[in-house]
């Protein structure tokens, strides 16, 4: 994050901020604190459960019978019976549901990785606003200064005849107004602070320690089309979400296959007492083989087609989302280069502004005239400073959102 943070200009520290800490920390905090992402990765880790359900044979059925009225046999009357069966599904049935399961667990992952860069997005989405902030307070602190400065000018070019009383009201005006867009900025501080602190679950009141910023030139950072849809989660999890669908449509085509059981009942015998014969009393064990007969084929056809309609219809969600993708960058990349070439544009007015305002007050001070127009020409170099900062605030968010969209995340 540090080559991010050398895009800002120079700024002060807040008032109530006590030490500096890299940004990189906050975003460590935030996915290790934040809800809604814990809320994914335990959707991930519940869907990893499943995997191991699905793939595993049903518990064989034990039963214990007793003949409350023996029947009669040859080696004697029959007592009890135990009997222990296990079903199996046809080959290849549980290796599809375990498939499908741990493609739609994988797919949950992604959308985990997803949510951490949408998270790491709206930190820094929250955060860049303060550092505007702080650096328009630092401005419209400045700008109050010079205006009692002028206002010192104003009043001793009164007093030497050279203007009139209205010069030092002007300034007054204008040093109210400051007053209360300083008071107003102040008043923006908590709301944008409780939206940062909230974003990493912490106490609304936490003190955020903002890092101080090197003046270095903004540059455009170099971003691949290429890889944009490659390396994407929601992309990745689409294909995943895909491939468990196939895995349905072979379960389904599965399904509509018999089902073998399998099996062995003990029978225990009590001997005979009536006559004497070979091998009296002795218990049956008897192996047994079932097979289900799958006739209504209608349910199976059913299954199939919902399988491949959802194959389908991910189909077109992935295409749809990847256009999106698509749009979305070529816009924020505009907008970036639109940030860039407007920073140029104000710096050329602010320099240009600051000339004007040195050639007004020295006429002024020789002649006592055009005092309006220097307080003019001020207001005007603050207008350009504030725009400056817009422009660079504007410039890092879509510079974030660009990191976004390309899942570059560090």
């Amino acid at each position: 994050m540090k080559k991010y943070m050398k895009l800002v200009y120079i700024i002060l520290f807040f008032p109530f901020i006590i030490q500096a800490q890299t940004f990189d920390d906050y975003l460590v905090e935030a996915a290790e604190n934040n809800p809604a992402l814990k809320v994914k990765y335990a959707n991930f880790e519940a869907a990893l459960q499943k995997v191991e359900q699905v793939k595993t044979l049903n518990d064989p059925t034990f039963s214990f019978g007793y003949f409350i009225s023996p029947a009669e046999t040859r080696l004697g009357p029959q007592k009890s019976r135990l009997s222990l069966s296990q079903k199996l599904p046809w080959f290849g049935t549980l290796s599809a549901k375990g498939n499908a399961a741990r493609f739609l667990a994988e797919a949950k992952y992604q959308e985990f990785l997803d949510a951490k860069n949408d998270l790491y997005f709206k930190v820094k989405s929250a955060y860049y606003p303060l550092v505007k902030l702080q650096k328009d307070l630092q401005l419209q602190k400045e700008n109050r200064e010079i205006l009692f400065t002028f206002k010192q000018l104003s009043t001793t070019a009164f007093k030497n005849g050279k203007s009139s009383m209205s010069d030092v009201i002007r300034v007054d005006i204008m040093i109210d107004l400051s007053n209360t867009t300083i008071l107003l900025l102040e008043d923006k501080i908590k709301p944008l602070s409780t939206r940062f602190n909230k974003l990493l679950n912490k106490d609304e009141n936490s003190v955020i320690k903002i890092h101080n910023t090197l003046d270095e030139p903004l540059l455009i950072k170099e971003y691949g089309k290429d890889s944009l849809v490659l390396k994407n989660p929601i992309i990745e999890s689409f294909a995943l979400k895909i491939k468990s669908a196939q895995q349905e449509v072979r379960l389904a085509k599965k399904s509509g296959l018999p089902n073998f059981g399998i099996g062995l009942d003990y029978v225990i015998l009590d001997k005979r007492t009536d006559m004497n014969v070979s091998e009296n009393g002795r218990d049956i064990i008897m192996p047994m083989l079932s097979m289900s007969l799958p006739l209504y084929r209608g349910k199976y056809k059913a299954a199939r087609k919902q399988a491949q309609f959802k194959e389908a219809s991910l189909i077109s969600a992935k295409k749809n989302y990847e256009n999106k993708l698509v749009s979305n960058y070529e816009s924020s990349l505009f907008l970036l280069k639109k940030e860039q070439e407007l920073i140029k544009l104000h710096q050329k007015q602010i320099i240009k502004t600051q000339q004007i305002i040195s050639l007004l007050l020295t006429e002024y001070s020789n002649s006592g005239k055009d005092f309006e127009e220097v307080l003019r020409m001020q207001q005007q170099l603050l207008k350009y400073k504030i725009s400056e900062v817009n422009a660079v605030n504007n410039y890092l968010i879509a510079f974030a959102k660009l990191d976004y969209l390309t899942s570059k995340t560090e």
